[in-house]
């Protein structure tokens, strides 16, 4: 569990610094925040491949000796990123990292299945879990400040030297497959199958999974577009904040921890449906407060639009797992993942060309369109299988 604890942090916290320093970046190499925004873009973008790429090498040599290479990998790519000489080399060592970083969700849950069983493997993988969420909120809140005060390079770097111990931790402690790998785990077993044609198609066929992947896409986009460019709007007039303070808004990501957990619980009480719209509400009335030139109201806007987002996605995680058949299960949370990073990519960067061109206030009105088109598709997908079922 502790070598668990350590990957997520490891693989995470080297992927998510980088959007505490975004200003930085962007000042020192006179680029647009939707341009800065890019190296974000890059390392998830990475990840995404990643899934595929690290599913098919684990059934060569192990999924435990894959993410010995990876995480080690990610630490080198990690500090290499901190002597970048310009965007397309950031660019390039950001997407490698991403790569790399891409073996750990994939193959963590599956490990922690080969090497325990029951109640004991399920508290494990909440160790992994939390271990990512740790690492994610450490890098960033670890860079933002250090990048304001010594530059973005040296922040990287620090961040970097961090994931180094956890690294070390991690192939410290990993114990050695202590027995075959005889049958498939029960959450991530599967995941060697995303290969096949067959069962991708299966897990493209029914609507509600349809819904959850386009939701990941349209939520993840707009949610990591918000902290992508609020910092560059907080240091901005009328605010003025030091570049240090800006930073601190990644302290909002606390509040996913309480969200995530009541998503749980009124999931198996109020369903799906409305756990979701509870969650994409609170981030419209979040993303309306932010709209405000008055800092409090942004402050409470970011705290609500955060716990929406990790309600939805904690309710569509776990209902992607409920509704797929268990014949491609691993498929369907495969796509639900790579549907997550490429809207984190992809459309984050869109939104940030919206904020080049129109501001805070273009880059708000693409985000409730995203956030309408949810509520639609979650309303009319989730109808049509209550009434096929």
């Amino acid at each position: 569990m502790a070598a668990l604890l350590a990957v997520g942090v490891a693989s995470f916290g080297q992927l998510y610094a980088i959007q505490g320093v975004l200003p930085g970046i962007a000042r020192e190499l006179s680029l647009s925040a939707s341009t800065a925004g890019l190296s974000v873009s890059a390392g998830t973008i990475g990840l995404a491949v990643g899934v595929l790429l690290w599913a098919a090498i684990a059934d060569r040599i192990g999924g435990l000796q894959c993410m010995r290479i990876a995480v080690a990998g990610t630490v080198v790519l990690g500090l290499a990123t901190v002597a970048a000489p310009g965007l397309e080399a950031l660019l390039g060592l950001r997407f490698l990292t991403g790569l790399a970083v891409g073996a750990v969700p994939v193959l963590a849950v599956t490990y922690v299945y080969e090497q325990l069983a029951g109640a004991r493997a399920a508290v494990a993988a909440t160790v992994y879990i939390s271990g990512t969420t740790v690492g994610g909120a450490l890098g960033r809140l670890v860079a933002g400040p250090l990048g304001a005060w010594f530059g973005w390079r040296t922040a990287l770097l620090v961040v970097g030297l961090v994931s180094l111990l956890a690294a070390a931790l991690f192939l410290w402690l990993a114990p050695r497959d202590r027995r075959p790998r005889a049958a498939p785990a029960p959450s991530g077993g599967a995941l060697a199958d995303t290969r096949e044609p067959g069962r991708i198609r299966q897990a493209l066929r029914p609507m509600p999974l349809l819904v959850l992947y386009v939701q990941a896409f349209l939520v993840t986009g707009s949610f990591v577009a918000v902290f992508n460019f609020l910092a560059f709007r907080l240091e901005a007039a009328p605010f003025a904040l030091p570049a240090a303070l800006a930073s601190l808004v990644f302290l909002a990501y606390f509040a996913g921890t309480a969200s995530s957990r009541l998503a749980g619980r009124w999931l198996t009480r109020r369903g799906f449906a409305l756990t979701s719209l509870c969650g994409i509400l609170a981030m419209g009335a979040g993303l309306a407060l932010m709209l405000l030139d008055f800092l409090p109201a942004i402050i409470v806007g970011l705290l609500l639009f955060t716990a929406g987002n990790f309600m939805s996605h904690a309710a569509a995680v776990a209902t992607v797992g409920a509704r797929a058949e268990a014949s491609f299960r691993g498929q369907a949370s495969a796509l639900y993942n790579i549907a997550y990073y490429v809207g984190s990519s992809l459309l984050g960067w869109l939104l940030g060309v919206a904020f080049d061109g129109a501001g805070w206030l273009g880059m708000s009105c693409g985000i409730a369109v995203a956030l309408l088109i949810v509520v639609v598709l979650n309303a009319a997908g989730l109808r049509r299988a209550t009434a096929a079922g």
